[in-house]
């Protein structure tokens, strides 16, 4: 079986982020051979029940599983080498850097690095990361939401975590900022420290 590189951990706001601008930079030198692949599990987003209408360029009305939606899609269309894997739930994570094994309801994935973007349940119960699990510190205590102890996203060496489980407040634009930034942490890792963002811009 072949290694992923990165494998993402969820299909929401963080991780279809982070994907995104991974697969974004596959004429990059240092990024034009990595395997990236996402688990794009989205039954338990939050997402599913919102409406988008405070969120930067979307219009009033925008629903947050047409998101959901589309965002797959996007990904798809524009990073198609970027591997989708759907119908599946991760429950174990065994291993350390850089030989993880991703174990799934049906299936199991090598990869040298993970990003961990699900929800930030009470329920969380993906084995191997259980001991990072504390109470969420910018939630309200009501809601009994947890997440991973991280430091800048960093859960440890080689697993990071994204969006909401990061420890941020539960706003789209904040968890989808969340994703793009594990994603340019990796992306600089990748280039020999170097720090590196991927930008479209419209030709002059």
């Amino acid at each position: 079986m072949d290694t992923f590189d990165v494998m993402i951990i969820g299909g929401s706001a963080a991780g279809l982020s982070c994907a995104l601008i991974l697969g974004s930079a596959v004429h990059k030198p240092f990024a034009n051979n990595k395997k990236i692949g996402i688990v794009v599990h989205q039954k338990s987003s939050a997402l599913n029940e919102a409406i988008l209408n405070n969120v930067l360029g979307l219009k009033k009305g925008t629903s947050g599983n047409q998101v959901l939606a589309d965002g797959i899609n996007q990904l798809s269309d524009l990073y198609p080498h970027v591997i989708q894997i759907d119908h599946e739930k991760v429950t174990k994570i065994e291993g350390e850097f850089p030989n993880f094994t991703v174990v799934t309801n049906k299936n199991s994935y090598q990869a040298k690095s993970i990003v961990v973007s699900v929800g930030p349940s009470n329920l969380f119960s993906i084995e191997g990361l259980m001991q990072y699990v504390v109470p969420h510190h910018s939630l309200p205590p009501q809601k009994e939401r947890v997440m991973l102890k991280n430091n800048n996203h960093l859960v440890a060496e080689g697993i990071y975590v994204a969006g909401v489980l990061a420890g941020w407040r539960s706003q789209f634009a904040i968890a989808a900022g969340s994703g793009a930034q594990v994603a340019t942490d990796i992306l600089t890792v990748w280039n020999d420290g170097n720090h590196s963002m991927i930008h479209d811009s419209l030709s002059i």
